[in-house]
């Protein structure tokens, strides 16, 4: 599968172009969000946000003991045996951004994590207060594994050696560009680089398709590779099925572009935590909130809320997000179960009715 580069080299102030999307855009070699009203918070305002991190000013977690989190934010052993229904989707929340969902016989992997802390060094760094459900050698056989950007709590090195080792060429990577170098020195074989709205067929499966498409959000892992990777969400389509996933994201109007491209989908996971102090994290990671309007936005019939309960990253109320997605879906006058939240490990079935649209159908409008 030959990788496609589309992004836009310019000065200008939009990357929108004739067919009515928003394409990725670069200046000066480096991504930057397409979106008018997107900007990254100043250094006076870093330099807060590092205060009250240091001093806890404004710091509302209030995250309990093990023993207290055992019973608020239980972590259950997934059930990996129990079969996937032919007329349905299997979810299973894995911690923060890491999901696995399996439909049509293939199983897909989200920003996966298993690491203790989300560092590039396991003696620091912002530590798990909830451990992984299970590790790497549980899993089932995992096919494919997108990446939305390259943030460590997002893209983890020992995670990723540990499944190339298990699942070896198997395993296919779908990740945004400018991260193929990378992911192939760690020794990953299957690597698929995309760009927003490229299509690609997973390896040995053309009837599942896999898109690359936006979110408002900004990379980096050393001092001086500011955005030279893109980031963005996924959609996974198959015959009847059609999953997104949204990464790590600010609010934007490229969801309602995915919602009328692809959508709607049987089941969408969208980010609801690490939204305080709002002025700080609102470009960069959506509220409860913003996640319901993502989740009308991209035509989900169900979604799931990810990006909470796992690391202390901000400082919202540790089940805050949790309960604000209940209020936020009341609000607006929908079914609360229709976003809903699992247990670390936990599991739900998404049953597809049998009058879903086809791939052959969307590949051909």
């Amino acid at each position: 599968m030959a990788t496609v580069d589309s992004s836009v080299e310019l000065e200008g102030a939009t990357a929108a172009t004739g067919d009515g999307l928003t394409h990725s855009m670069r200046k000066n070699g480096r991504f930057v969000n397409p979106w008018p009203e997107w900007c990254f918070p100043s250094a006076t305002k870093g330099m807060k946000m590092m205060w009250k991190f240091a001093t806890g000013s404004g710091d509302q977690s209030n995250i309990p003991s093990q023993e207290v989190l055992d019973t608020t934010l239980p972590i259950v052993t997934p059930d990996f045996s129990s079969p996937v229904p032919e007329d349905g989707m299997k979810v299973t929340w894995l911690g923060h951004a890491s999901v696995l969902v399996q439909f049509e016989n293939i199983s897909v992997l989200t920003d996966p994590i298993f690491s203790q802390r989300a560092a590039p060094f396991q003696f620091m760094g912002p530590k798990r207060y909830r451990g992984p459900p299970c590790s790497v050698q549980d899993l089932p056989a995992v096919d494919v594994v997108v990446i939305s950007h390259n943030h460590y709590d997002h893209l983890d090195y020992n995670t990723v050696k540990d499944l190339q080792k298990r699942f070896g060429e198997k395993l296919c990577w779908h990740v945004p560009l400018g991260m193929s170098a990378w992911m192939k020195g760690m020794g990953c074989e299957n690597v698929v680089e995309q760009d927003w709205w490229q299509e690609e067929r997973v390896k040995d499966r053309e009837d599942i398709k896999v898109v690359f498409t936006p979110a408002a959000h900004w990379c980096k892992r050393g001092p001086t590779d500011d955005n030279l990777v893109l980031w963005g969400s996924w959609c996974v389509i198959g015959r009847r099925s059609r999953f997104f996933f949204g990464g790590d994201t600010g609010y934007c109007h490229g969801f309602k572009e995915i919602g009328k491209k692809y959508g709607p989908f049987n089941l969408a996971a969208i980010p609801i935590g690490a939204y305080e102090p709002r002025d700080f994290m609102k470009n960069q990671h959506v509220n409860p909130e913003e996640a319901v309007q993502i989740h009308q936005d991209v035509q989900a019939k169900q979604s799931l809320g990810i990006h909470w309960g796992t690391f202390k990253l901000t400082f919202e109320g540790y089940l805050e997000p949790r309960s604000r997605v209940k209020e936020a879906m009341e609000a607006k006058g929908l079914k609360v179960e229709d976003f809903f939240t699992l247990d670390h490990g936990g599991s739900k079935v998404i049953t597809i009715p049998q009058t879903e649209p086809s791939i052959e159908k969307e590949t051909a409008t």
